[in-house]
């Protein structure tokens, strides 16, 4: 019983529960201490991520040796495949399904979360996506010139970033969640919002798990391994994402996750390809947003957008999420120049996308971050195909 009260899970889930129930009974002097606790340790864990993008990316790259780019190029293209799949997955779903709903589009009704006390901010050394191309830039160039200088300081700073890792972003994982549903019930999101979409979240949630069951199947029977041993070790790293409603966020976890799953995951492919993945694969982001948006079409306009025009969205989409930052709404936020442009969407349309999209945000989130190990499974199949040797990692992540 002690283990199970220890474990990351039950933190989590305990922190989700809290948060609930004194959300519901909280004050408004109370709600200023949460919301104002909430953004500095967001501040925090959104500081921390370039750092562990650089620590696990670059290294993991300057491993690879020769076979860097190949591998690159392989990690974008199952996941610009994953995405677009799920984007036209989410449409042919749309044009069966939607037009059998009843929908209701009333969100008014929230009550306003306070301010906060004092506003701490803690800038990142650069942005999500900055550190991912210098990442990348910097892996590559070390392994073209051979830099050991480089690359031994690279191998440092990733023992370093596991340090801050595990005894500081894991820990107020789940403090950060409990806060984040105290506020969202405190502002009436889960108990009032919710149900006005609760048809359409539920089938969307549907359509992340097959897309899931899809992904690890093809993962599976590519590798040749258990697709099982890997999802089985998954649930901390849902469940996280779930609260915290970003990819980026969630990478710690999600590394320490993958790092379980050994040998089905090889540790070389972790160590490059979650890291990658948080941010150039966000299939249940897209998913979700096809959907909505062919919904709330439907509700504004009365119809949906011509099948041309949903193919150039769902082809361009897929593009977007992987330039995407890897934060809460991020995958919409990106995107949103394709929905007024593309789709035409009136400003009423925009505003009631972004908040249908918010009501599943996490569920979106969280299937992306499990997505990842399905890829990583393919890179890791990949990898023994074409002989590309093991390295071995200490990863410090258990």
């Amino acid at each position: 019983m002690k283990k199970i009260i220890s474990s990351l899970p039950f933190k989590l889930l305990f922190g989700v529960v809290l948060g609930i129930l004194i959300g519901q009974v909280a004050g408004e002097h109370v709600m200023n201490f949460v919301v104002t606790v909430k953004y500095i340790l967001n501040q925090v864990i959104t500081f921390c991520v370039p750092l562990i993008i650089i620590g696990f990316i670059a290294p993991s790259i300057t491993r690879l040796g020769n076979n860097a780019s190949k591998m690159l190029g392989v990690a974008v293209t199952v996941a610009y495949i994953s995405s677009i799949g799920a984007a036209f997955f989410a449409m042919t779903a749309g044009y069966i399904m939607i037009p059998h709903l009843s929908i209701a589009t009333d969100v008014d009704g929230l009550k306003e979360l306070p301010g906060i006390v004092f506003q701490l901010d803690i800038p990142q050394i650069m942005p999500v996506m900055s550190a991912l191309v210098f990442s990348l830039l910097l892996g590559l160039a070390a392994t073209w010139t051979k830099a050991k200088v480089i690359t031994e300081a690279l191998e440092e700073f990733q023992e370093i970033v596991l340090s801050i890792v595990t005894k500081i972003v894991i820990p107020m994982l789940p403090v950060f969640i409990a806060f984040t549903f105290c506020a969202l019930s405190y502002e009436g999101t889960i108990t009032k919002q919710l149900p006005v979409f609760f048809q359409v979240v539920l089938i969307v949630m549907i359509g992340h798990f097959i897309w899931l069951a899809l992904l690890y199947a093809i993962g599976g029977i590519y590798s040749g391994k258990n697709p099982m041993d890997v999802i089985r070790n998954y649930g901390p790293a849902y469940i996280t994402a779930v609260g915290t409603m970003s990819s980026a966020a969630t990478l710690a976890v999600a590394l320490r996750c993958a790092k379980k799953s050994q040998p089905t995951l090889r540790d070389d492919m972790v160590d490059f390809g979650i890291p990658l993945f948080a941010n150039i694969h966000l299939c249940g982001s897209v998913l979700t947003e096809v959907f909505f948006v062919m919904t709330v079409s439907k509700i504004l306009y009365g119809a949906f957008p011509s099948y041309g025009t949903m193919v150039l969205f769902c082809v361009l989409l897929g593009v977007f999420a992987i330039g995407a930052p890897g934060v809460p709404g991020g995958t919409v936020m990106a995107s949103l120049g394709l929905i007024t442009g593309v789709l035409g969407f009136s400003e009423t349309g925009t505003a009631l996308m972004l908040t249908i999209f918010a009501l599943q945000d996490s569920f979106g989130t969280a299937c992306n971050v499990t997505g990842d190990g399905a890829l990583t499974m393919i890179l890791t199949g990949f990898a023994e195909k074409h002989g590309i040797k093991r390295e071995k990692i200490e990863s410090g992540i258990s």
